[in-house]
């Protein structure tokens, strides 16, 4: 048997099986959650079928399949996908309501960061990302490397100047020394 007759064979033997248990299957998960969960869940139950095509027991090499030896493995297939989406579901849950408890325990009054957004946008694309997967992802320059697919020597030349030219634009824009007033230190007669 050469490997596309073996395709066709799988491909049939997977056919079959979906035309005997899809309309029960989308029942039974019709009846587990909800409706907007049951097409992804159902879908997710066929991809496992036709990857475990061989494994089905009474699925032998016959078009049609009896239904009393399929469908309750099948059964079993979609409980651990629908019980998989579950958790997923609470995963997401469980985030959404921790970024909620975190922004909500924010200071009201952010700080104003429209400058350093400013500095980082006078930067040309790769060393603003550079820049920022070293700041805000905290990664050392070995890491940005293989992210980037810069050597990790370019990466911290490109580090080293980009922070330069940042340090450079954000003093322009603040010319006065920090904590010190203009006219400090100078008499007024």
């Amino acid at each position: 048997m050469t490997e596309q007759e073996a395709r066709r064979m799988r491909r049939a033997r997977f056919e079959g099986l979906a035309h005997l248990v899809v309309e029960p299957l989308h029942r039974y998960l019709l009846r587990r959650t909800s409706a907007d969960l049951v097409d992804d869940v159902l879908s997710e139950t066929m991809l496992v079928l036709w990857r475990r095509i061989d494994d089905v027991p009474g699925l032998g090499t016959d078009a049609v399949p009896d239904p009393a030896d399929v469908l309750p493995w099948c059964y079993g297939v979609a409980r651990g996908c629908l019980a998989n989406a579950r958790r997923a579901d609470g995963r997401r849950l469980r985030l959404v309501e921790r970024l909620i408890r975190t922004h909500e325990d924010a200071p009201a009054a952010d700080a104003d960061h429209s400058e350093l957004h400013a500095a980082l946008d006078a930067l040309g694309a790769l060393d603003r990302e550079v820049v920022r997967l070293w700041a805000w992802e905290g990664l050392a320059p070995r890491q940005i490397a293989e992210a980037t697919g810069l050597t990790a020597n370019a990466v911290s030349i490109r580090l080293h100047r980009a922070k330069a030219r940042l340090a450079a634009h954000l003093e322009r824009k603040d010319a006065g020394r920090p904590g010190h007033k203009r006219d400090e230190g100078r008499s007024s007669q």
